[in-house]
């Protein structure tokens, strides 16, 4: 804000605004009740097939509608008011609802049902709930969202409303919070919950998928059977997989991560998504060479984490050996993070000391200048835990860390490698 400007608030009298959406009146139409309503809220409800008044819900007399020339002049004339503190010519945005106003919402919410008036009722509650947590508190919000994503909208808008507000009222939320939601959305077995949020991930823009893999990490959290109810939706996983893609924003490939990290602690999703071919995504990953920034860190930290997971199993280690996987987890080596680096030592360690399935690992790590690496790793403030792996793996590649430790002290100083 530059010297001399001052904010302006402007306050909309109440009676300016339609009770359906809440914005102020274009056109103010009055039924037979004496109720004023914007005329093209009113016209979606009557269209509709409802036969009542929405703010009183007496039944109408007639659906005719007189319009409200006196409101529509006094509102006018205040517009032509506000209009001279606007910097531009277009309308100023509506405000932000009050309290009253949301509780009012909500309680029109869980009687609502028309697809357009509950888009413009959630469309006002996305806007407060941005900043407010007096949502997470309300125990009727959560099941009437998740109705309204289990009822199967053909409006994709309206799913991916409850979705952005079951994402933004979760994040703060308490294991109870999260642990009832997953009980809701998986109730009975039913996957009516799962088919909208795969909806949203196929359709919705990028922010709205990164909410749904949100929303979809917080429900997989309860349990073993969450998650592989989750994972026996094998679309669900192709789809999450495919965002895992060099071409994909670094958000949405982290959200993607994190969901299948959560789901990766039960051994049989493990197997599933090794079939899914999450190896080579995590792969492509590893070997681009990127600026490390703060989202590339976390991109790369999870990849190795669900990388050191899928380990674990014999076919994801086939598959780690196969390509050039375990090339790309040495590069990773001591470049981005020190929980990159614990991450990719216990890979190595997994792959060349505990199992030594595979005598292309040790080749590999060798060509890929994987043994100065390890050297500095002992000599690092990484856990004890993680040097002694880091020494383990010099014993089965048969190199003596006390003979090399003028190279050690050399590397350090010369190699640009990253403190940790």
């Amino acid at each position: 804000m530059g010297r001399g400007e001052t904010e302006t608030y402007i306050t909309v009298p109440s009676f300016f605004k339609c009770p359906i959406s809440l914005d102020v009146m274009r056109s103010p139409v009055s039924l037979c009740t004496g109720v004023t309503y914007d005329r093209a809220s009113i016209q979606r409800w009557l269209d509709g097939g409802n036969n009542t008044c929405p703010a009183t819900m007496q039944i109408l007399r007639t659906k005719e509608f007189i319009p409200n020339l006196t409101l529509q002049r006094l509102i006018k004339a205040w517009s032509d008011s506000v209009g001279r503190y606007a910097a531009a010519a277009s309308p100023p945005p509506p405000p932000d609802p009050t309290m009253e106003e949301v509780n009012e919402s909500l309680k029109r919410l869980s009687l609502e049902k028309d697809d357009e008036i509950r888009l413009e009722i959630l469309s006002r509650i996305v806007r407060f709930v941005k900043g407010s947590a007096f949502l997470s508190v309300k125990k009727d919000l959560v099941p009437m969202l998740v109705d309204i994503i289990a009822g199967g909208s053909r409006k994709i808008k309206l799913v991916l409303l409850a979705i952005k507000i079951l994402d933004s009222i979760t994040k703060g939320g308490s294991e109870k919070d999260r642990k009832r939601l997953s009980n809701l959305m998986l109730a009975n077995g039913d996957d009516n919950c799962l088919r909208a949020i795969l909806r949203a991930i196929q359709r919705g823009n990028l922010e709205s998928k990164i909410e749904s893999v949100r929303v979809l990490e917080v429900i997989s959290s309860l349990d073993t059977q969450s998650k592989l109810m989750i994972a026996e939706r094998d679309e669900i996983l192709r789809e999450v997989v495919n965002t895992i893609s060099t071409k994909s924003d670094p958000n949405l490939i982290e959200a993607s991560l994190s969901f299948l990290i959560t789901i990766a602690k039960s051994k049989r999703v493990r197997s599933k998504l090794i079939a899914a071919r999450t190896i080579a995504k995590i792969e492509d990953i590893l070997l681009t060479e990127e600026e490390e920034t703060p989202n590339v860190v976390a991109v790369t930290e999870k990849s190795l984490k669900l990388l050191e997971t899928l380990s674990s199993k014999r076919e994801g280690r086939s598959e780690i050996c196969g390509g050039r996987c375990v090339e790309g987890v040495v590069r990773k080596l001591l470049k981005v993070s020190m929980t990159a680096t614990e991450h990719a030592v216990t890979i190595l360690w997994c792959l060349c000391y505990v199992f030594r399935e595979d005598k292309r690992v040790e080749e590999t790590v060798e060509r890929s200048n994987g043994v100065t690496k390890l050297l500095v790793v002992i000599q690092s403030n990484c856990s004890p835990m993680v040097r002694q792996m880091a020494k383990d793996v010099i014993k089965v590649l048969k190199v003596k860390p006390s003979a090399n430790s003028d190279l050690v002290a050399y590397e350090t100083k010369t190699t640009h490698i990253m403190p940790i």
